[in-house]
């Protein structure tokens, strides 16, 4: 059967954020914090800022959308109970920001959003945390909700392997969302369900054959129950008001991608199994040679139950 895992690794090079777009990250994010300590120093001394980058810049996670756009989350942090409501608490971290790009900034659900178009966002989220009770998050118009973003971190960084196969899978599944997108689940959820996933099976030296693999588990564990639990506070399900058709565009999109994978590992032509993997993943994902490949199955890399691990069944 044709071998992808070059193809593979070229495919993640393609996917990951460049060293240039990750220094503008970085400048932007400490300019971005500079305005915002010097605001509220001046307008509410009383609130203190602290900052945490979070999210998938923090695990390593982070991908360029085929529009060539990525994101960091910079939280917002004041270790102190407030006096306002969160949403004038976020309207505050607007002001701060206003007037460093050329595009207004967003004022989001749970964020706000700094726009550098056609090249990058950096997310604020707004918290608050007092001794003895949980990290709070601002809810435009909601008021605060449970949220420790740092459990999340720290949950994924215990889990992973410690040669970057997880990471590479988590990056994969988040650009074929990208390339599907229509309603596909956040990086968020594809990441735990990717994890939840991973302690099923035995991660394979081959990524076409790893991401095979962690496919098939995803769809099996989706079967049984459709959710996304977020393994931190607040411990919510992700895929909480998902309406019938978005599910079914998710379960119909995994159970193609499914099908295509297993078809490109049996293919003997190199060329013609990077074409099914380019369907789901997009013109990324480099051609392969026009060449076939004999080789025996060997049932330690096999498809299938011959990758499963009999002790977590």
């Amino acid at each position: 059967m044709a071998n992808c895992h070059n193809l593979f690794g070229k495919y993640n090079i393609e996917i990951s954020l460049t060293t240039k777009k990750i220094n503008d990250m970085i400048t932007s994010k400490n300019a971005l914090r500079d305005r915002i300590k010097k605001y509220f120093k001046e307008n509410h001394p009383l609130y203190v800022p602290k900052f945490y980058i979070q999210g998938s810049y923090k695990m390593k996670t982070a991908i360029r959308t085929k529009d060539d756009i990525c994101d960091l989350d910079d939280g917002v942090y004041f270790f102190r109970e407030p006096e306002v409501a969160a949403t004038t608490l976020q309207s505050w971290v607007w002001d701060a920001v206003d007037g460093y790009t050329s595009t207004p900034p967003e004022h989001r659900k749970k964020c706000i959003r700094n726009i550098f178009s056609n090249d990058y966002e950096i997310d604020n989220p707004v918290y608050y945390k007092i001794d003895g009770k949980e990290y709070q998050i601002a809810v435009k118009n909601n008021g605060w909700e449970d949220s420790d973003p740092k459990e999340v971190v720290d949950w994924f960084n215990k889990n992973k392997d410690l040669d970057g196969k997880i990471i590479k899978v988590v990056k994969e599944l988040k650009a074929w969302c990208d390339h599907k997108r229509n309603k596909m689940p956040s990086g968020l959820a594809m990441t735990i369900l990717t994890m939840n996933a991973k302690s099923k099976i035995v991660l394979n030296d081959r990524d076409d054959i790893l991401l095979t693999d962690i496919l098939r588990e995803i769809k099996k564990q989706l079967s049984q129950k459709f959710e996304c639990i977020v393994p931190a506070v607040p411990n919510d399900n992700l895929f909480d008001g998902y309406d019938k058709a978005r599910e079914e565009n998710f379960l119909n999109n995994l159970s193609d991608f499914l099908n295509d994978a297993e078809s490109a590992l049996k293919e003997e032509n190199q060329l013609k199994a990077s074409k099914l993997w380019q369907k789901h993943l997009g013109s990324r994902f480099p051609d392969g040679e026009d060449k076939n490949e004999q080789s025996a199955r060997n049932s330690t890399i096999g498809i299938g139950a011959a990758t499963s691990n009999p002790w977590c069944e």
